[in-house]
């Protein structure tokens, strides 16, 4: 079977790293892609093309592309995991606040699904993963910006699939829980105004604290070409979370 070629965003660490690796893993060729050097993912996969790039910005999305198609040739998963997730309450959250994360959680999804289009449909099938998030129905108080981006994402998701499902595409979304990753520890996610970790283990069925390999499985299996009967879904994959 044809070799496979992934792009993943926000590959730089935390999940985006653990994905690509892991599709590397799987046999993929893969392409990160993130506004920072990327030399942790990179020495972790032997074929690894490492992309700098913004994802709002559609110029430098389109030159990275170009540098995946030199490299690869082609292209059949996209796995939109960049993302910003600023905590603050909502009398705090400025304007441009608000629209940096509404561009980074949903415009940028929208514009690598876009760019990505005619490179899926010249393969002739193609997978793209959204990483949404549980807070959606959890909603914390803190996070007002990042959950409604969210929340827009899941819809962006199922009408994706609407749209391109006829060129044997699928889009579904994963809704992680609070992931420990670098980035939630250094940005105030062991504690945190709304209890951080600890807040969220104990309203959740399933004891312990999130890991980014914990969401491995359920990206392999959506992208699998096995589950093109898979579409429009968004898996929540944290834990049995219960409402804020």
């Amino acid at each position: 079977m044809e070799t496979r070629t992934a792009l993943v965003t926000g590959a730089a660490q935390g999940l985006g790293q653990e994905f690509a690796v892991a599709l590397a893993g799987r046999g993929y060729r893969v392409a990160g892609l993130d506004l920072v050097p990327q030399r942790e993912t990179a020495d972790r996969i032997l074929d690894y093309v490492e992309l700098v790039a913004d994802v709002t910005d559609e110029a430098q999305i389109g030159g990275a592309l170009e540098r995946v198609l030199e490299q690869f040739g082609t292209l059949h998963v996209l796995v939109n995991n960049a993302g910003a997730d600023p905590e603050a309450d909502v009398e705090d959250i400025t304007p441009e606040e608000w629209r940096r994360v509404m561009r980074v959680n949903l415009e940028a999804p929208f514009l690598m699904a876009r760019a990505v289009l005619p490179y899926l449909k010249a393969a002739g099938r193609g997978r793209i993963v959204n990483i949404a998030s549980a807070a959606v129905p959890t909603a914390p108080p803190t996070r007002v910006a990042y959950t409604a981006s969210k929340a827009g994402l899941i819809g962006l998701t199922r009408a994706l699939a609407s749209a391109l499902g006829p060129y044997d595409i699928t889009v579904n979304a994963i809704a992680p829980g609070m992931v420990r990753t670098r980035t939630a520890e250094r940005t105030g996610g062991a504690v945190g105004s709304g209890g951080g970790f600890e807040h969220v283990r104990a309203h959740q069925a399933v004891p312990g604290t999130q890991e980014p390999c914990d969401l491995v499985s359920t990206l392999l299996y959506v992208v699998d070409e096995g589950s093109g009967f898979l579409t429009g879904q968004t898996l929540d994959v944290a834990g049995g979370s219960a409402c804020w």
